[in-house]
């Protein structure tokens, strides 16, 4: 998030400078937070605010410093490499219209240790 931005103004910035998009409306689907431990201690932390929608315009980058992008279909979204907490957030998120919140444990190369998940 850039200094006095609102999380919503930031995922709709994010989502610009890293696809192409414009995206529209978007609603809050999901809050969490990420732990990564390191020998039972606690090396990083952060928030992640999850955002769902289905209006945009614009052009889809080919590539972005996140790497390669590509339209995938819904059905196929659960099938491409993710971390496991990701996974469980795109479940939701395809699956139900309320909010999901969580916390997700992970090693420091990304190992899920536990998952605390609660829908509302």
């Amino acid at each position: 998030m850039e200094p006095g931005e609102n999380i919503k103004d930031s995922a709709v910035r994010e989502f610009k400078e890293e696809t192409g998009l414009d995206i529209e409306n978007p609603e809050l689907r999901g809050s969490f937070t990420f732990i990564m431990r390191e020998e039972e201690k606690t090396a990083q932390e952060w928030m992640m605010f999850t955002f769902y929608t289905t209006s945009y315009t614009g052009e889809l980058l080919e590539e972005s410093e996140e790497g390669e992008l590509e339209w995938v279909p819904v059905d196929e979204v659960l099938n491409k490499p993710m971390a496991e907490g990701d996974r469980e957030i795109f479940r939701h998120i395809l699956s139900s219209d309320h909010q999901l919140y969580g916390t997700f444990v992970y090693t420091t190369d990304f190992q899920l240790i536990d998952q605390d998940l609660d829908p509302s």
